[in-house]
């Protein structure tokens, strides 16, 4: 096998992983894959210099070096995003067949709940947090990333980690539980029992919206469960007869699409805790709704 047939293929290796670190950091899939590819560009180079020995340790430095540098810049334009800015969903109609090991990486832990928390970090912390407490890598090695001392990168991941702590669920639903919720909640929504809506909320529910200046959504986030629960009635009826709601995999766990025969219209990222549903994403922005896999 010829040197560039095997960094490729070591590469392709670490194809998976790198995209998931890139996600986790950026919150936007199509931005973590042009990051990525990006990288094996600049490896092919750096090793036609110098062989690389350790492929996948190269690359994840490069590529989380580089999705900081993205981010940063990204921050820039979210600032005048229309309306509130929500990641970009991993959405799947079915279970796809993919490594059981790499699920729990990438869903268990990068819940939507938890990608929305890591907007209200500082790049350098969402960074530190990602590396450290998602990818297990040691805080000398972030350091490079960062371009911070050893010392300052444990400070900026114990920030990070208490923000996250404070903001996402702090009991996992199981996944029955989830479904279950998400069920009775879509027969509530389609059925326009609004009374049934507001039980099925949390009384402190946050409904965000998120339509990128080119649909309709809201401007600013719908909070309480009677004000939420009108909105979403409003949202309803507003269905047309070859509109359909479905549940949908949402970052590996039950959330909602609106599909217009085949195109999917909108996903709804479902927060749940106590078998209510605290909080709710709706991402209409169309450059952030897959095709599904």
């Amino acid at each position: 096998m010829s040197r560039e047939a095997e960094l490729a293929a070591a590469f392709e290796s670490a194809r998976p992983r790198l995209i998931r670190v890139a996600y986790a950091v950026l919150g936007s899939h199509a931005e973590a894959e042009d990051v990525v590819s990006d990288c094996w560009l600049r490896m092919s180079v750096a090793d036609a210099r110098d062989p690389i020995k350790d492929v996948d340790a190269w690359a994840t430095t490069a590529v989380a070096r580089a999705a900081l540098d993205a981010l940063r810049s990204a921050r820039v334009r979210r600032e005048v995003y229309v309306g509130p800015w929500l990641p970009e969903p991993i959405v799947e109609a079915a279970p796809s067949g993919q490594n059981p090991a790499d699920r729990v990486t990438l869903d268990d832990k990068v819940s939507f709940a938890v990608l929305v928390v890591l907007e209200t970090l500082t790049p350098a912390e969402r960074t530190a947090w990602v590396l450290h407490d998602l990818f297990g890598m040691p805080f000398a090695d972030i350091a490079a990333v960062v371009g911070r001392s050893p010392a300052a990168v444990r400070q900026l991941a114990a920030r990070a980690r208490a923000h996250v702590n404070s903001g996402a669920p702090r009991v996992t639903v199981g996944a029955a539980e989830h479904t279950a919720t998400v069920t009775t909640f879509l027969h509530a929504a389609v059925g326009g029992d609004l009374s049934a809506l507001v039980e099925a909320l949390d009384p402190d529910v946050i409904l965000t919206s998120d339509g990128g200046g080119q649909v309709s959504a809201a401007r600013k986030p719908v909070c309480g469960a009677d004000r939420v629960a009108r909105f979403l009635r409003g949202v309803a009826t507003k269905i047309s007869p070859n509109e359909r709601l479905q549940i949908l995999s949402v970052n590996g766990e039950p959330g909602l699409g609106i599909f217009a025969g085949e195109e999917l219209t909108a996903v709804i990222s479902l927060t749940i805790s106590d078998n209510r549903i605290m909080r709710i994403d709706l991402i209409r922005a169309p450059g952030k709704l897959p095709h599904l896999s």
